[in-house]
């Protein structure tokens, strides 16, 4: 598909510098649209197949949720008229026939909404959205699943009223609707992995008829950009930028230079612009050209372990790995202190942390001891191998062309090297790398990314081992390190069903504390988001969850 380009979007898109009239035109009254650089390129925008945070990114400036946490990580209505909830009436408990307790949740959808092609959004988009989401075939994986669910009634054109057969925290967090009018047909497969094929958010990425937000996608070009102009149909406020341009530029180094030269006006945080040290050093040199912002986040970034991986099983193997890297002088020296190291997939920010985990402070002569409690002894290369003669020998894989990624990677392998464990670099682009690599778990050691954990958020999506991605799913799910724990699975129903924030604590805890023992993951930090943004752009502002900027993107001006 190309790039469609007016004579008009062209004079915009070089700031013109006078008016019909002869008038000199200010530079806000210039910019009416706003050129991002991005370092990842979306596969595809189905908001809810592939669990990718360029996706998300891309999809939270036309597609709404139904509802969202804000800035100040609040649940809020997004399409809904008002958040229900057990105190104001909005969700009720319901006894089911087998005498167990439910929820019924009614929703009433914000008056005028409509899709980008002028047809209204409705409870059928709302009902259909439910089954496309509830069948294990379609490929979905979201963080609050829509089987959650077990009957969603249509009260009228505008309310609907999902009957949960469980207890469930998240009652009243759903996610991004699907047009029912253009997505039904592709719906009608039989095969896992049909529908992602037939959806035309794969085959049609420009269908306005797609999109709900203030903007949609009006033109679409692979590994190039993406460009968003505001939908005429949005009924809430008018966008102050009435285009908005993603440029894929996926060497970070090049991304900088980009920024620098004015090519682009800004890079995101969200782990789809430019590295923190970048930003950082960005900062020293030119204080005073962009507003520099460090987001404190969950984001998580990690190792995953490939679990089919035979050299990996050994839990004292894992542990080695952990112990023989310094996690503290790398986030200190790399990102002078503002990324902290992890023990889990849990922010100390979050209210569910806690301290009383298995704790692997740098310690190499301890990693050695363990490799060899293992059966590893260094051979005369240096690299350790077992009584077969096997050397421990693993591949390490992150996403191609993203410098701090690759200068961690070096980092980690010279310290695993002293450790008498061998590691080489197998780097993919970020669109095969989650796209195909991590999705299908295709990685033959370990794979270095992040995840982008939303406020409470279950850790299903990633660590039940329902959520294991396969060919019968249609490879749906997020846990791409297959774990699989009994004790886990449980905990993570129990968090689920316990409505109390103060009873689900423990549970939180014994789930963190399962993790940091059976380290499935190698924990590195988390992240603090960087952002480089122009100073003439007003009403942004970060969230530091997976809830991303864009979602409020209809407040961004120029002033």
């Amino acid at each position: 598909m190309s790039i469609r380009v007016t004579v008009a979007a062209l004079g915009l898109l070089v700031g013109l510098s006078s008016s019909g009239t002869g008038q000199l035109v200010t530079p806000a009254m210039a910019r009416d649209s706003l050129t991002i650089g991005i370092s990842q390129f979306p596969p595809s925008l189905h908001p809810g197949i592939d669990p990718l945070v360029i996706k998300s990114y891309v999809d939270a400036f036309v597609t709404r949720p139904m509802t969202a946490y804000d800035a100040n990580w609040t649940l809020q209505c997004m399409l809904c008229t008002k958040l229900p909830t057990i105190d104001n009436g909005g969700a009720v408990f319901e006894t089911l026939p087998d005498g167990t307790r439910g929820i019924a949740v009614t929703f009433t959808l914000k008056p005028g909404l409509k899709w980008g092609d002028g047809v209204p959004v409705t409870s059928k988009d709302i009902v259909f959205t439910w089954k496309v989401g509830g069948d294990p075939k379609s490929g979905y994986s979201i963080p609050h699943p829509w089987e959650r669910a077990k009957s969603v009634e249509a009260v009228d054109d505008r309310t609907v009223i999902f009957h949960l057969d469980h207890i469930d925290t998240s009652y009243n967090n759903w996610s991004q609707l699907l047009p029912e009018h253009l997505e039904a047909e592709a719906a009608k497969g039989e095969n896992a992995g049909d529908y992602g094929k037939a959806s035309l958010y794969a085959r049609q990425p420009i269908n306005p008829g797609l999109y709900n937000g203030p903007y949609i996608v009006t033109s679409y070009e692979t590994s190039a950009q993406i460009v968003l102009e505001a939908n005429p149909y949005w009924p809430g406020p008018k966008p102050a930028l009435k285009r908005i341009v993603l440029r894929d530029i996926e060497n970070t180094a090049a991304l900088q230079a980009n920024l620098e030269s004015g090519d682009i006006d800004m890079t995101p945080g969200e782990g789809v612009g430019l590295s923190i040290d970048q930003v950082i050093a960005m900062e020293k040199k030119e204080p005073e050209k962009f507003v520099y912002l460090y987001k404190p986040s969950l984001t998580y970034e990690h190792i995953d372990l490939q679990a089919n991986n035979p050299l990996l099983a050994d839990v004292r193997v894992r542990r080695a790995l952990l112990l023989a890297i310094d996690r503290q002088t790398l986030v200190s020296k790399l990102f002078e202190g503002k990324q902290p190291v992890a023990a889990s997939w849990v922010n100390p920010l979050d209210g569910n942390y806690t301290k009383d985990t298995a704790n692997y402070p740098y310690d190499p002569a301890k990693a050695r001891a363990l490799l060899k409690e293992a059966g590893w002894t260094p051979g005369s290369d240096g690299v350790c191998r077992n009584a077969k003669g096997v050397p421990l020998q693993l591949e390490i894989a992150t996403t191609a062309g993203n410098k701090l990624r690759e200068l961690t990677e070096q980092v980690l392998i010279s310290q695993w090297k002293a450790s008498c464990i061998a590691v080489s670099v197998k780097n993919e682009q970020a669109r095969t790398f989650f796209g195909e690599t991590m999705r299908k778990r295709l990685y033959s050691g370990m794979a270095m990314y992040a995840w982008s954990s939303n406020v409470d958020e279950s850790p299903r999506r990633t660590l039940h081992s329902s959520q294991t991605p396969t060919d019968a799913n249609g490879w749906g799910g997020a846990n791409y390190i297959a774990f699989a724990n009994p004790q886990m699975d449980a905990d993570i129903a129990a968090i689920e069903g316990e409505l109390d924030a103060a009873k689900r604590r423990p549970v939180w805890a014994e789930m963190q504390r399962i993790y940091a023992e059976q380290v499935p993951v190698l924990p590195l930090f988390f992240r603090a988001e960087p952002y480089a943004l122009p100073k003439w752009l007003k009403g942004f502002t970060a969230t530091g969850h997976g809830d991303y900027s864009p979602l409020w993107a209809e407040n961004w001006r120029a002033e």
